[in-house]
């Protein structure tokens, strides 16, 4: 079958979302109501292993902060944080702060005007998703992507594949048209999952993750005058990606 989608995850594939987006408007949120939890960069990494805020949050204060003092209404507390760091977030992305990974925004236009569909599959929220587009790719970029899988439209996050395995019905496609794009490990796995073939970008919190069954693993998509580093796997690349060598790859 011919390649006809790319679905691509947000944080850390997209853009390095984590340790300068998201935890810092964490910790704002948290300050905002009067908290003193902080997470710190190495900390941060850690939590990654969970996907979704809210769930975030939860598992810190149960595995980190057992002396805190859950109130009877800790569940709407944990979503009020949520949205106030998703306040935070958007502002971040206004200011400009959180920019595309290389080869992310140069890869999607050749796509685009290739007539290749174009799709998200992430458990970040939906405004979350919007701002980050928006902002680095001007306004109607969300228009580009004929489906938005994103936040809590699944009740189990990744590594479940249900997001993939939602964004598909809702195109109308089976796996084998398709490319996924992830960072992590719980990214693979879900996409794995709904068995997509899969390119990985590694970023500082995932290189050391376990990748087993993705196509390639690469530094970063590259552009012409910076070329990604190929980490494992079999890629016949220029040196950065673009839609033919994912063509190549989708056939392989």
């Amino acid at each position: 079958m011919p390649l006809e989608a790319l679905l691509f995850d947000v944080d850390g594939t997209l853009a390095d979302t984590e340790r300068d987006g998201h935890r810092p408007a964490f910790n704002a949120a948290f300050r905002e109501f009067g908290l003193d939890w902080d997470w710190d960069v190495p900390l941060y990494g850690k939590l990654l292993a969970i996907t979704g805020g809210k769930e975030r949050m939860k598992h810190y204060v149960d595995t980190f902060r057992p002396d805190f003092d859950k109130p009877s209404d800790f569940n709407d507390l944990v979503a009020e944080l949520h949205k106030a760091k998703t306040r935070h977030y958007t502002a971040m992305l206004a200011e400009g702060n959180v920019p595309m990974r290389p080869g992310v925004k140069r890869l999607l236009k050749e796509a685009r005007a290739a007539g290749i569909r174009l799709a998200v599959a992430t458990t970040t929220t939906p405004e979350n998703v919007t701002g980050l587009l928006e902002h680095s790719l001007g306004k109607g970029s969300t228009e580009w992507f004929e489906v938005i899988a994103a936040g809590d439209i699944v009740p189990a996050k990744k590594p479940a594949p249900d997001i993939y395995v939602w964004a598909l019905e809702k195109m109308g496609l089976k796996p084998e048209q398709c490319l996924a794009f992830e960072d992590s490990e719980n990214g693979i796995r879900a996409s794995r999952g709904a068995s997509l073939k899969t390119l990985i970008t590694i970023n500082d919190y995932t290189r050391d993750h376990d990748f087993s069954g993705a196509a390639v693993v690469l530094s970063d998509l590259g552009e012409p005058d910076a070329p990604a580093t190929a980490i494992s796997g079999t890629w016949e690349g220029l040196g950065y990606v673009t839609l033919e060598s994912l063509k190549a790859l989708h056939r392989s």
